[in-house]
């Protein structure tokens, strides 16, 4: 494996790009390959067995593109999947889970909220977290149903999100949460909207920093960090039109491949 191999990126399609921009931002040196897999959006609606499967399909694609790294940009696909991936490959994993550690620990009301997909909230993974980290605290869960579609569609800033997110938000701000937690890589796009929504005294808390500081740990532990001069190269990929993604990763503007790919 070559320290200038690229790190690779999955997601349910264009969401995961927060996730690579933290990454990006901590490790601008470093090449990548993003997948977007948004022909079959959204992943949190789907059985356990399906996301696996999903899952396991991008991760051969990635390896076939030399990836010396995979990041599951993607909380359903962490949730359900992550176990089977470190237990299949040779290669290193990092997964996105919901933060519900650090606003357990910070929350002064007691109650925090959980924005996520219905993969996410009904795994294993998600209930180990709580219980582990939460027992104490009450927790508002919310199922984002509709949201990763607007998004994929390019509607992040429509009014029809807006309405959405209203009725969604609704108990949290009924229940006085101090912390809202982002529980899927699409919901960071939201933020304009949810902090216009919010009360002020809300904080909202999503996992992309806490991922770009594991990747980096990772790679230096494996002394995989790539230190050549070279100018990095960034590339993504979608099994859909390219548009959205175009957009979010300002790929026109920063001159960055994105490519209509069957996956």
């Amino acid at each position: 494996m070559s320290n200038v191999n690229p790190i690779g990126f999955f997601d349910s399609g264009v969401g995961g790009t927060s996730i690579w921009k933290e990454v990006k931002s901590l490790l601008p040196g470093e090449n990548t390959i993003y997948l977007a897999d948004s022909a079959n959006a959204p992943y949190g609606e789907k059985p356990s067995e399906m996301i696996i499967a999903l899952s396991v399909k991008n991760t051969e694609k990635l390896l076939e593109m030399d990836c010396k790294l995979i990041v599951v940009a993607c909380n359903t696909a962490t949730t359900n999947a992550i176990s089977h991936l470190r237990d299949t490959y040779p290669v290193s994993f990092i997964g996105i889970e919901p933060a519900i550690k650090p606003a357990a620990l910070s929350s002064q009301t007691k109650v925090i909220g959980i924005l996520a997909t219905r993969g996410t909230l009904s795994s294993q993974l998600f209930y180990k977290t709580s219980e582990l980290y939460a027992r104490d605290i009450k927790i508002i869960e919310v199922e984002g149903k509709g949201l990763v579609k607007l998004i994929e569609e390019g509607k992040y800033r429509s009014g029809e999100i807006r309405e959405l997110l209203l009725q969604l938000l609704a108990p949290m701000i009924e229940a006085r949460i101090d912390y809202l937690v982002l529980g899927c890589s699409h919901y960071p796009y939201l933020l304009p909207v949810l902090k216009s929504l919010l009360p002020p005294e809300v904080t909202i808390i999503d996992s992309g920093e806490a991922v770009a500081r594991q990747t980096k740990k990772i790679l230096e532990e494996k002394d995989l960090l790539n230190a050549t001069p070279a100018q990095p190269q960034h590339r993504f990929y979608t099994n859909v039109e390219p548009g959205v993604l175009k957009e979010l990763t300002e790929a026109e503007r920063f001159g960055y491949e994105v490519s209509y790919l069957r996956f």
